[in-house]
């Protein structure tokens, strides 16, 4: 049974004891300072490759997963889950292109508005769609505020959802994009170069949607380095997402985490 949160959490924090286990988590290390790694797992890759992507990332002591691609089948998300839940992977969690890829095995959804962009189908048709398959399963749906930022080249996500990316030199304009999602309910922002990306998120962006909400910061996309992790845990994202570069440097993640401990070490938090 869950408990109340301790009474030094800070009082902007509200109502969160109705809120599930993953995102009470991260609301926790998100108060202790605490950064986090998440590896996101595209149900299209090969069988081997996500077994070999999930030991890799729990050897490494990985507890979010993330589940989801641009154009995957609902089969194939199934298939996903399955098998991170046969590797023993924690907290996965649903990262969903659309309404087809919910599947009720997953820990938790990411239950996302495009919120960058301005494609109805995207910022609520597809969550209608949905909420009654979300509801039915009884994961936990986080509220989250999806925002595609300008990464130097049209990626799936972009071509897919048919919108403009943020300028990635508007730190304004992001900022004012995460506020407005809060005042609408959203715990959780997802900033995204997308896959493939050529630069990851900037520096102004995270620092401008960090200032200006209270959320968990997600942030992902052409991170492929631990200096750019590090630079974006710096600026106020509270989790980064690790995903292909995986399998393009197989020693990335373990220098990433190396690096997560180098930061939580500086701030006492690890």
């Amino acid at each position: 049974m869950l408990r109340c949160p301790p009474n030094h959490l800070p009082k902007k924090i509200p109502f969160l004891c109705t809120m599930g286990v993953l995102l009470q988590e991260l609301y926790h290390r998100k108060h202790k300072k605490r950064k986090s790694i998440a590896v996101l797992c595209d149900p299209d890759t090969p069988k081997a490759g996500i077994i070999q992507q999930v030991k890799i990332a729990l050897e490494h002591g990985i507890d979010i997963f993330l589940v989801g691609g641009s154009h995957v089948s609902q089969t194939s998300t199934a298939q996903c889950v399955a098998l991170l839940r046969s590797l023993g992977a924690p907290n996965i969690t649903l990262f969903p292109g659309n309404e087809l890829h919910v599947v009720d095995q997953a820990d938790a959804i990411l239950f996302m508005s495009l919120i960058s962009g301005r494609n109805p189908e995207f910022l609520i048709a597809k969550q209608v769609a949905a909420a009654p398959w979300v509801k039915k399963s009884g994961m936990e749906a986080i509220p989250t505020g999806y925002m595609l930022v300008e990464s130097g080249k049209l990626t799936s996500a972009l071509y897919i959802s048919g919108t403009l990316p943020l300028p990635n030199n508007k730190p304004d304009i992001a900022a004012a994009t995460a506020m407005a999602g809060e005042l609408l309910g959203m715990k959780l922002f997802y900033l995204d170069a997308g896959s493939g990306a050529e630069y990851p998120i900037p520096q102004s962006i995270i620092q401008a949607v960090n200032q200006n909400t209270d959320g968990i910061i997600f942030v992902g996309g052409g991170i492929r380095t631990p200096m750019a992790a590090a630079s974006a845990w710096q600026n106020g994202a509270d989790v980064v997402v690790i995903g292909n570069g995986i399998f393009e440097n197989p020693n990335l993640l373990e220098t990433i985490c190396q690096q997560a401990q180098l930061v939580n070490q500086s701030i006492g938090q690890y």
